[in-house]
């Protein structure tokens, strides 16, 4: 009998990630972390579910913590008397050292920390991407939009041989 108790395949890991596209796009992304995310019971059932968004999310500093501000977490169907908050904010976890250089980063240049994906780790715990970004001005996206076409149109040429 497998520990899980019910037996057969573990489903945690077929969880759904959820991605932000729009962050590569709008940002330039000088520096990556992964955090750990402080959620409740319903949140997590609800995120295996891929019913989550945070394409309008961003990371924010409250003394010494880091919370994720804007991430909207649909509430889970078969809840019972738990309701959070849909866009409440949620902590994240790291360790103080990764805090306080990501800190000093923010002042010390006006950069900005933006979610990139959620994903599951091996153990079946939710962790969140962190970027450290600078906002792109318009003549870099469209860069990117002529760099994304020309990958585009080689790899159809390619197809074609």
């Amino acid at each position: 009998m497998s520990k899980s108790g019910g037996g057969g395949k573990d489903k945690r890991h077929n969880a759904p990630t959820i991605g932000n596209p729009k962050a590569r796009y709008r940002f330039e992304i000088l520096d990556k972390l992964e955090c750990g995310i402080m959620l409740a019971g319903p949140e997590v059932k609800s995120l295996r579910e891929g019913r989550a968004s945070i394409e309008e999310a961003y990371a924010r500093f409250r003394g010494t913590e880091l919370w994720l501000m804007g991430m909207r977490i649909d509430e889970y169907r078969a809840r019972g008397y738990a309701r959070p908050e849909p866009g409440r904010a949620r902590k994240l976890l790291a360790h103080r050292g990764e805090l306080a250089q990501l800190r000093a980063e923010v002042e010390r240049r006006g950069l900005t920390l933006v979610p990139l994906g959620i994903h599951w780790n091996e153990r079946g715990i939710a962790k969140v991407d962190i970027a450290l970004v600078r906002g792109k001005k318009l003549h870099d996206k469209r860069q990117t939009d002529r760099e994304r076409t020309a990958r585009r149109e080689m790899d159809r040429a390619m197809k074609r041989r």
